[in-house]
C-alpha cells in the first residue's frame, strides 16, 4: 500500500489513516474503513462530537440501538 495509507491494527481500534477536508466541506473516508465497516454510496452517517473529544462519525442506528438499551433497561426497572 502507499505510504500513510496503512491500517495500523490495535485490537479493538484500528487507525486507518487520514483524510483532507475540500474546498466543499467534503472528506473521503477511506478504503479500508469503508470496506471493513460496509459503507456504501449512499450510506447516511452520524457525525457527533465536542470541542475535548473532537468528532465522531458512526452510523444512526449505533445510537438507536444505545436508546433502545437504555429506555428497555428504564421501562424494566418501573
Amino acid at each position: 500500500m502507499p505510504e500513510g495509507k496503512h491500517i495500523l491494527d490495535q485490537g479493538k481500534n484500528r487507525v486507518f489513516g487520514t483524510a483532507k477536508v475540500g474546498d466543499r466541506g467534503q472528506i473521503v473516508i477511506p478504503q479500508e474503513a469503508r470496506r471493513f465497516y460496509g459503507i456504501s454510496p449512499g450510506d447516511t452517517l452520524l457525525i457527533l462530537g465536542n470541542e475535548a473529544s473532537g468528532l465522531v462519525v458512526t452510523r444512526p442506528e449505533i445510537l438507536n440501538n444505545l436508546a433502545d438499551e437504555i429506555l428497555g433497561k428504564e421501562e424494566q426497572q418501573t
